[in-house]
């Protein structure tokens, strides 16, 4: 397990997934991934950014403590299943910076997104922490 779930009222705190492929940077592996956030009102489905370790991918070396992109649009806030952003893929520019994010919306179409790598990853050193994942594994008695 590389990240779970976060406890309490985090963005992430009900379910998390990884979608696209991870981007392979100088800095290490960036995902992208969904995460859900089950509220009175119903779930709420929106991306984070964590930074894996180039050589040992088992290690997370960084994790957004908040969320990057969430619905907004009429298209993400109503549909099969509202308040979803979903990241399905990605491609990246000839550049090697610019990002083409396409996503499910509300689980009724599926929307681009644009991005930075570059500022994904300022982004990531300036409100992301070290993230362990810690398993425990209990014994029977």
């Amino acid at each position: 397990m590389l990240l779970e779930a976060r406890r309490g009222s985090w963005w992430d705190a009900y379910h998390i997934g990884l979608s696209p492929p991870l981007i392979e940077t100088p800095e290490g592996w960036l995902m992208i991934y969904h995460g859900v956030r089950d509220t009175a009102a119903g779930r709420i489905y929106r991306c984070g950014l964590a930074l894996l370790d180039l050589q040992h991918l088992e290690r997370c070396v960084l994790r957004g403590e908040e969320w990057v992109f969430g619905p907004q649009e009429p298209y993400e806030l109503f549909g099969d299943v509202g308040y979803v952003v979903f990241p399905c893929g990605y491609t990246v520019g000839a550049d090697g910076d610019s990002l083409n994010l396409y996503y499910g919306a509300a689980d009724t179409c599926v929307a681009l997104a644009t991005a930075s790598i570059r500022e994904m990853l300022e982004w990531l050193r300036e409100y992301g922490r070290p993230y362990t994942c810690e398993i425990v594994i209990g014994m029977r008695p």
